[in-house]
């Protein structure tokens, strides 16, 4: 898994460190547990997505729990159906 410079996310992303802080210690991003915050390339589109959900969309604490529970939800189902997929064609063959 490919990580990412912290310091050059956070600029470019323009979010502070103790913002990212606050939204790891609310479990919104789970980054990987080093002794360092070491981002992934999804930890970071999903702080992109926190960031647009809160500052362009005005979506407050708790409908940002809502849609990233929602779309973890979405995303071990499509998990779930390409495993169901491979084990239907497994099957066939």
């Amino acid at each position: 898994m490919k990580t990412v410079e912290l310091q050059v996310f956070l600029d470019e992303a323009r979010i502070e460190l103790r913002t990212l802080e606050q939204w790891v210690a609310q479990r919104w991003v789970v980054p990987a547990e080093t002794e360092q915050l070491e981002l992934s390339e999804t930890d970071c589109a999903r702080i992109l997505l926190i960031r647009e959900l809160k500052g362009d969309f005005g979506v407050n604490d708790e409908g940002v729990d809502l849609v990233l529970h929602l779309l973890d939800q979405l995303h071990g189902m499509r998990a779930l159906v390409a495993s169901l997929r491979g084990e239907l064609q497994a099957q066939d063959d």
